[in-house]
């Protein structure tokens, strides 16, 4: 009988509770799943695995030096967990799709039906069976600083651990995308080249892609993974405000003060998909049911897909995302912008679109960022980005467009919607249903359930003029 530890999306060895407890009491069997609801899922990319490949083959080096290699099994979860000799079950809380979220209620019933001991321990800062929000930023606080719990010092041998497959063994197409190799010495390498030298104007150049590639953390795709958990991160980056001793120290603070609060954001945008996973599939607010979806025009979801849309800024960061699985976050929010009011396409499709291409896929933050994106939410400022003015702030001289959207056949000679005009549509439409009481009580519910507890200065009310980000 071994002490299974299961491992999903927390591939590494350092500070994972589960790997540390199970190693105290017996014989350790490190297992992962693949498995294949997960693999035909319809936001999983090739380039996904590509990533979880490289860091189960730095997992299982790990693991062997510790003197037991790491355990493959294909299959759905409690099949494959019935058919291992089980002492006990360690595994993190995942808050991920719904397929994940219901199977681990298949697991957490299989365990109880047979006894089975199953111990999950929490993943960052979300909170299971969050009561209420009050307070939820203390929480937060409290088990950010907890010590870093130290891999074993050795591992019992269980059984022979079994070889990493490749996607052509699971007969998946290789991934088009330039994806960040996976691992946790990876992921040390970029915060310590964060913390180090790229981060020193990260709050100054994060919003464009032109220089957003070096400035940013670049550590979204290992925090999906849990490559590094999120309290490794914050420790270090925290660790390193107190030790600023160079000249533009006032720079450094104020750019690590910002990478610091978007970690809070993180785990606060995906406390909501856990406290409700519907919103995977449903609006926020079912007042804005029906608002789009009757408008679905294909063709302007496909070109918009294929980054033809005649928008050239636009456009080229589609084709930047679709290459290298990354993109910066305002440039984000303005591609599900242009795709929400522009287009006026209901969320469901894009947000799967993007989901296959970003190689850092966090549904509790997708989704969340989606909606709010898109207006759904009802508690949220509408977000509309005018991709002219973002070539104006961002790419002023239009050298990101030349790179990522070289001339060629094609190419629309004439934006596929006139800006202005659809706008107008939109605003009118979206106007509407945020007047109306029901729209206003259901946001009301949302904000009692998701909305942030930290006090904030009272909004400034801004023109339309102003919100075209």
């Amino acid at each position: 009988m071994f002490q299974v530890v299961w491992f999903k999306r927390d591939l590494r060895i350092r500070d994972h509770r589960p790997l540390a407890e199970a190693a105290r009491r017996g014989p350790v069997l490190p297992l992962y799943l693949i498995e294949p609801e997960l693999l035909s899922a319809p936001d999983f990319d090739p380039s996904h695995w590509a990533f979880v490949e490289a860091s189960l083959r730095e997992l299982d080096h790990h693991l062997r030096l510790l003197g037991q290699g790491l355990v493959v099994r294909t299959g759905e979860a409690v099949e494959v967990l019935r058919s291992l000799p089980i002492a006990h079950l360690w595994a993190h809380e995942e808050t991920g799709n719904f397929i994940s979220y219901q199977r681990d209620r298949r697991v957490r019933r299989w365990a109880r039906e047979t006894q089975t001991p199953f111990t999950e321990f929490p993943s960052g800062g979300v909170v299971r069976l969050l009561p209420s929000r009050d307070g939820w930023a203390k929480n937060w606080e409290k088990r950010m600083n907890e010590h870093i719990v130290e891999a074993p010092g050795r591992l019992q041998p269980s059984i022979s651990p079994t070889a990493i497959p490749t996607a052509r063994d699971l007969a998946l197409p290789p991934s088009r995308r330039l994806v960040q190799p996976g691992g946790e010495s990876a992921a040390q390498d970029t915060l310590d080249s964060f913390l180090s030298a790229r981060g020193r104007r990260y709050h100054l150049e994060m919003s464009s892609p032109v220089t957003a590639g070096e400035s940013c953390s670049r550590l979204s795709s290992y925090l999906a993974y849990d490559n590094l958990s999120t309290r490794q991160v914050l420790q270090a980056t925290r660790a390193r405000l107190l030790t600023l001793n160079e000249p533009d120290a006032a720079l450094w603070r104020r750019a690590l003060r910002a990478f610091d609060a978007r970690l809070h954001w993180r785990c606060h945008f995906m406390q909501k998909l856990e406290d409700e996973p519907r919103i995977e599939f449903e609006n926020f607010v079912p007042a804005y049911d029906g608002l789009r979806e009757p408008h679905w025009n294909e063709d302007w979801f496909a070109a918009w897909a294929e980054g033809r849309t005649g928008y050239p800024f636009l456009d080229a960061c589609m084709r930047m995302l679709e290459q290298t699985g990354w993109i910066n976050f305002r440039m984000r929010a303005m591609l599900v912008s242009f795709a929400s009011y522009h287009l006026w396409l209901h969320w469901r499709r894009p947000a799967l679109h993007l989901a296959k291409l970003f190689v850092d896929y966090e549904p509790g933050i997708h989704y969340s960022q989606i909606q709010m994106q898109s207006g759904t939410t009802g508690i949220n400022t509408l977000r509309i980005y005018s991709p002219i003015k973002q070539q104006q702030d961002q790419d002023p001289d239009g050298d990101f467009v030349r790179r990522w959207l070289p001339p060629g056949p094609g190419y629309p000679n004439e934006p596929i919607v006139g800006h202005k005009e659809a706008l107008a549509l939109a605003r009118s439409r979206m106007s509407v249903v945020r007047r109306a009481p029901a729209a206003r009580a259901q946001a009301l519910a949302v904000a009692e359930r998701h909305g942030s507890r930290k006090k904030t200065p009272r909004p400034v009310r801004r023109s339309p003029q102003q919100m075209l980000f």
